[in-house]
């Protein structure tokens, strides 16, 4: 089956996933992260895409983006790839294909799930093992969002103002949001529905998204369509 193309909602935000290839390291010090946060926030603001939420993984990463437009996220995906791994090449003098891939990404239904999507990205280092509170953890945007240090790549969401009049109000309430772990379901959905491309959402979100797409954007069901048997059959058969 031929594979659908990206779906990408213009001021929708996504759940953006990049892997390195063969799970090898794509950050081994302080400045690759830098000079790749570096370049993420100059083609953000180049091709109109928004960044709400990140963090740098040793071999992955995690953005939540809200473009403008339908092509501006790819092409700043692009941008990153065509800057970033000519200089991770020739630092650490190896050749070939850094990234597994295409970047994984998913449309995020704002109203249920923003702020949910928003913390599992920034909890990855706790769930990792690497350090006991996100805030210990210097590559995401954890830090911004509870007013420990302000992080210019990061464009805050409505609904992230809404948790507050104040910016004490906001980073107090969002530190709190941080403190309740996400559940067994939370977890589940966010990993696959990037990982697959599917939408995560209400049921209401996904089938207006299908009928403004004119494409699907959840699984299609398993095995070959029902076929309706003869009416002669017994009811309790």
């Amino acid at each position: 089956m031929a594979r659908l193309p990206r779906l990408v909602i213009p001021h929708q935000p996504h759940h953006v996933i990049q892997r390195g290839n063969d799970r090898q390291l794509v950050f081994r010090d302080a400045s690759d992260y830098g000079i790749f946060l570096g370049w993420l926030r100059e083609s953000a603001k180049q091709f109109n895409v928004a960044i709400h939420a990140y963090v740098l993984m040793s071999n992955h990463l995690h953005l939540l983006a809200s473009p403008s437009d339908q092509i501006g996220l790819g092409r700043m995906m692009q941008w990153i790839g065509r800057h970033y791994v000519p200089y991770f090449n020739h630092k650490y003098e190896r050749t070939g294909t850094l990234w597994q891939g295409r970047y994984k990404t998913a449309v995020i239904d704002s109203e249920r799930y923003f702020l949910t999507c928003s913390r599992y990205i920034e909890l990855n280092p706790v769930r990792a093992g690497m350090v006991a509170s996100p805030a210990d953890y210097a590559w995401s945007s954890y830090q911004h969002h509870i007013g420990a240090r302000t992080d210019p790549l990061i464009t805050d969401h409505p609904l992230y103002w809404a948790l507050g009049n104040t910016p004490f109000e906001r980073e107090a309430a969002y530190k709190a949001l941080s403190e309740q772990a996400l559940t067994a379901d939370e977890l589940d959905k966010m990993r696959k529905s990037a990982i697959k491309g599917w939408a995560i959402g209400s049921d209401d979100f996904k089938v207006q998204l299908e009928k403004n797409a004119a494409r699907r954007v959840t699984p299609g069901k398993r095995g070959r369509p029902f076929k309706q048997e003869s009416t002669t059959l017994s009811k309790s058969q």
